[in-house]
């Protein structure tokens, strides 16, 4: 019966209390989702502007992902932002990567 006490404490504590107010609010969980779509958005930004300063910023990137992410943020759908900045950071990121590998290329010789 100890066990079952003890056990039954233990997932009471690990549920965050919610039932009496410990977790977080409506508001505060929207400002931290806009929060972090924000953030996830100037850096897919940061990304496709280091891409695009060696030339190898991928097509639909930043003019149908990124804006898409934005439209989204600007709608509440900040999970959705989030996902598609993060998509668009790593185009950015591969196109850089791409671009790098390949700025010494040149017609093969046989």
């Amino acid at each position: 019966m100890k066990k079952v006490m003890i056990f039954g404490a233990l997932i009471f504590a690990l549920s965050g209390c919610s039932y009496f107010g410990g977790g977080s609010s409506d508001d505060t969980s929207a400002n931290a989702d806009a929060e972090a779509a924000k953030a996830a958005i100037a850096a897919a930004v940061e990304a496709l502007d280091k891409a695009r300063s060696v030339e190898g910023e991928w097509r639909d990137a930043r003019k149908k992902i990124l804006k898409k992410a934005k439209a989204a943020a600007s709608k509440g759908d900040y999970k959705k932002a989030i996902k598609l900045a993060n998509m668009a950071k790593f185009q950015g990121e591969m196109g850089y990567k791409q671009a790098m590998d390949q700025k010494n290329a040149g017609p093969w010789l046989f």
